[in-house]
């Protein structure tokens, strides 16, 4: 099996003489803007072939570093895809709700770009990819030594801490309701926080205590550095479901409006470096594999959620606990490529991913 659960040669496998490669599924080229929309069909058809696929994937287990995400049942698994129109399709688990952990981090980004801009979020945090955990303390002071700053870029945790104590707030409280605004709106609805994963969480960060009083030892981190990391584990403890993430998802595919709403929640010149950001940081270690093998900007979080981007026509967004290594759930990772190699939603395709054409109607969907 390739990477992600395609058929067909591994990375680093070579074919014997006496067998040929075996081949690839075609992966279907975006259409040109006139043909872009998504069919009901196709939808219904890529999301439901995925899910009986990789639904009984046994690979992974759940996060225990946190006990209570260690006891969310590991056979959970929804996806949803949202078109930038506003039609919402889904399979499975697609209302379970669960704690959106990382999954946060492009929205309080786009948060940030909005109220600060860009050049203060490169300047404080950075935007290079880190080839570290999310976790990691080693890449902070790697960055540190080579003159960089230190958070090394938003979507890891060390950048998501700094972005949060940049959110204008004049309290911790203040800040907190900005930025779980940012969130109700990106989903469309008010967003509970999870109180058990929340003090799950406070009563073990430890880690997280460090990369923080690290960056300020730094001069890295302005303000009250627990301060910002309260904030920052309550932002990670909000439950959410997998259409609740489709839905942010499909907002930053339509520049920053969101599809169900009608609600404009950032400028879409913010939502573009947030997806620029996603594709090449947003799996972590693995972000670089990721572009390579589904070629669209996506976000992952160690409660079992990944919401990817298909800009200007969709977000398909997955829940499912058991993570790989690096924190990445892997029944969404195989749904997710199963989903783009049906619908073309790789960026990098030859007829690049077009603007949906919007019809207004037509098409049957829930809204």
């Amino acid at each position: 099996m390739g990477l992600l659960g395609v058929p067909g040669v591994g990375f680093g496998q070579q074919p014997t003489p006496a067998q040929a490669p075996k081949a690839q599924p075609a992966r279907k080229t975006p259409p040109a803007a006139a043909d872009a929309e998504v069919s009901a069909a196709e939808a219904k058809d890529a999301l439901q072939r995925a899910h009986s696929r990789f639904k009984g994937v046994k690979e992974g287990k759940n996060a225990d570093y946190i006990p209570s995400l260690a006891k969310v049942d590991p056979g959970l698994f929804g996806i949803v895809l949202v078109t930038v129109d506003g039609r919402v399709y889904s399979v499975g688990d697609s209302e379970s709700p669960f704690a959106i952990e990382s999954v946060s981090k492009p929205f309080t980004l786009a948060r940030v770009l909005q109220d600060v801009g860009a050049a203060k979020v490169e300047k404080k945090i950075g935007t290079n990819a880190t080839g570290e955990p999310f976790n990691s303390i080693t890449a902070i002071e790697q960055n540190k030594e080579a003159n960089r700053p230190p958070a090394g870029n938003p979507l890891v945790n060390a950048g998501a801490i700094t972005a949060v104590s940049m959110v204008p707030a004049k309290s911790a409280d203040e800040r907190w309701t900005r930025i779980h605004d940012t969130l109700n709106d990106f989903a469309g609805r008010e967003l509970p926080v999870n109180e058990e994963v929340y003090r799950s969480e406070s009563a073990t960060n430890t880690r997280n205590r460090a990369i923080s009083w690290l960056l300020k030892s730094y001069d890295a981190l302005p303000g009250d550095p627990m301060e910002a990391l309260d904030v920052y584990t309550r932002q990670c403890s909000v439950n959410v479901t997998a259409k609740d993430l489709a839905i942010m998802g499909a907002t930053l595919a339509n520049g920053g409006m969101n599809p169900v709403t009608g609600k404009r929640v950032v400028d879409s010149d913010n939502a573009q470096k947030v997806l620029s950001q996603m594709l090449t940081t947003g799996l972590y270690e693995n972000s670089g594999d990721w572009s390579f093998t589904a070629g669209l900007p996506a976000k992952s979080g160690v409660g079992g959620g990944i919401v990817a981007v298909v800009p200007g026509r969709f977000a398909v967004a997955t829940f499912s606990p058991p993570l790989d290594k690096a924190g990445n759930s892997v029944r969404g990772q195989k749904a997710v490529e199963s989903i783009i190699t049906e619908l073309g939603g790789d960026i990098f395709s030859s007829g690049g991913a077009k603007q949906a054409a919007r019809s207004g109607g037509g098409v049957s969907g829930s809204r």
